[in-house]
């Protein structure tokens, strides 16, 4: 048994039994408070990002293929640029090595792989404090939320895929006696052997906003069944990404084994270098995470490579009926608020009947309905700490030009119930900052809502009836895409009618959340993504996602006398 294997079984039991009953588990401390941590490893944390600063990431062992210095990082908080360079890495330089890098892996067992693995991952858990700064000022993030979103909750979700993969792997037996009388020939009896075959080399793009999300599981998944992966970090988000391909590197190197099995191809805006990633012949396996229009060009256009992607759709709301108003209007406004709605799980679109909702029996209007809902919004923008902690800075500034269009055409075609604006960082004042835009329309304005805007833009949408509310946001799940749907509702008859309808849609729904962030997506529970509409055709996480990334072969012949008990 590895010895990596032996120290971490017991999580990796316990991260196979919450897969399998779906209750609340974390195997890492999602809060950044002083007091589970103590105060040296924050402190530890942030001057070791500050120390980053300015100089060249200086991998501890080199790759192969490095032609230079490349990276552009900005900082959203400062708008300051990183100054820092990575290793500028030629694909066709690197594969080989890579190549060369599996042929030792793929003999490796199990255990040893998976082992290995899970402690990657627990020495990405002792760099979390770094890397959540280093995400906060590449990502936008408050730092609140890249501890725990894009560092803890990434980590359970690499956990979590590597369970899955260890599962699938066990599946396949090492050996097996078979024995078959075959008439007067008599019996045959056959010893037979299974070998788990990886497929190739991965390629896991990641996106600005959340780098390690899809990160952190596509490495587990890739590497635990025996191929080695090339990490494509999102130009405006290297260093997250840098610093987990640094922690794997440095374990495959103790434990003895090639570090080119962990690898990382950085880029620039002006300079990319996907495509040569992608297009590559020996990439048998792609994971993505990003924009749809990009996601589906994979799909169409790299079909020699197993693609698993995850993207964006029209999040909706569908408002029927309530007992508790302001308990609702906050747990959407919260949505509309948190990572200045940079998130897949984001909500946009909120329909609400054009004669309004039954609230605690009493008819409440549409108007109504909308003002508690924008009210929702300026109490937590209220005070500049919650503001800060809550919406984070814009990723980029190419969102802005997206809200001031929008504006323009919700003047133009609607009501606009809240300008976006920004609000006043208390730590950083020059932080890009945007609060919610949201805009009123009717069914007859859906060119301008049933794509994705990436940012902090929101549709209220007024539809005849409940139901004509639940058939257009179903229709925009089914054919534009969605990872998170809700439903509103104290009549059973229609929550029973409207999940049908979404999960018909291919969307998984929420019923009445409340009191709790309404965006979360819980690893080891939820099934993240469904792949049945055009948000991504893969989940995180099941079985799907992992089987195949290796293949089974096998051998067999003439089993010895002895008969086996």
């Amino acid at each position: 048994m590895s010895v990596y294997f032996e120290k971490h079984q017991e999580k990796l039991e316990k991260a196979l039994d919450a897969c399998l009953h779906r209750y609340a588990w974390t195997a890492y401390k999602e809060s950044p408070s002083s007091k589970i941590h103590g105060t040296e490893k924050p402190t530890a944390g942030k001057e070791s990002f500050q120390n980053r600063l300015n100089k060249p990431f200086r991998f501890s062992h080199a790759m192969s293929g490095q032609c230079g210095e490349t990276g552009a990082e900005v900082s959203p908080y400062t708008q300051k640029p990183l100054g820092i360079t990575y290793p500028k890495i030629q694909a066709d330089e690197l594969y080989p090595a890579v190549q060369e890098a599996m042929n030792s892996w793929r003999k490796t067992d199990v255990q040893t792989r998976v082992g290995l693995c899970m402690e990657m991952l627990e020495r990405c858990a002792d760099q979390l404090f770094e890397n959540a700064h280093a995400t906060m000022h590449t990502s936008g993030q408050s730092f609140i939320m890249a501890f725990a979103g894009s560092g803890a909750n990434a980590l359970d979700r690499g956990l979590e895929a590597l369970a899955y993969a260890y599962k699938a792997m066990k599946d396949v037996p090492v050996s097996a006696r078979w024995e078959r009388r075959f008439g007067a020939e008599g019996t045959a009896a056959l010893e037979k052997e299974f070998r788990i075959v990886p497929v190739g080399v991965s390629v896991a793009v990641c996106c600005a906003t959340f780098p390690l999300w899809n990160g952190c599981p596509a490495l587990m998944a890739s590497l635990a069944t025996g191929n080695p992966v090339v990490m494509k970090p999102h130009p405006s988000a290297i260093l997250p990404v840098a610093l987990v391909v640094e922690a794997c590197r440095e374990v495959l190197v103790d434990a003895g084994f090639d570090p080119n099995l962990v690898t990382m191809v950085a880029d620039t805006r002006d300079e990319p270098a996907t495509m040569p990633l992608l297009e590559h012949p020996d990439t048998a396996i792609i994971d993505f995470t990003g924009s749809p229009g990009f996601g589906q060009w994979i799909e169409d256009n790299c079909r020699k490579a197993q693609v698993y992607t995850e993207t964006a759709g029209c999040n909706s709301v569908v408002i029927e009926s309530t007992d508790d108003l302001h308990g609702m209007t906050r747990a959407i406004a919260h949505s509309l608020c948190q990572a200045s709605a940079q998130m897949c799980t984001s909500v946009q679109n909120i329909h609400i009947p054009a004669d309004g909702i039954r609230v605690k029996g009493e008819q409440v209007s549409f108007d109504e309905i909308a003002n508690q809902l924008v009210e929702a919004v300026e109490e937590y923008l209220a005070e500049p700490k919650m503001a800060s902690f809550l919406c984070g800075a814009l990723v980029t500034d190419e969102i802005y030009a997206t809200l001031d269009r929008m504006q323009g055409l919700g003047i133009e075609k609607g009501k606009i119930l809240r300008s976006s604006g920004s609000y006043n960082h208390p730590d950083f004042p020059d932080a890009r900052t945007a609060t919610p835009l949201i805009i009123e329309v009717t069914q007859k304005e859906q060119g301008m809502y049933r794509s994705e805007l990436f940012g902090p833009v929101s549709f209220v949408i007024k539809g005849e009836a409940a139901d004509d509310c639940l058939a257009a946001a179903t229709k925009d799940a089914r054919e534009c895409g969605a990872i998170t749907s809700h439903i509103y509702s104290v009549d059973d008859e229609f929550l029973e009618k409207a999940q049908d309808a979404y999960n018909d849609a291919g969307a998984s729904v929420a019923c009445n959340l409340m009191h709790m962030p309404i965006n979360f997506a819980a690893a080891y529970s939820d099934y993240h993504v469904t792949g049945l509409n055009p948000a991504g055709n893969a989940c995180l996480t099941d079985l799907a996602f992992v089987t195949r990334r290796f293949r089974v072969v096998q051998r067999k012949k003439p089993a010895s006398q002895t008969k086996q008990p």
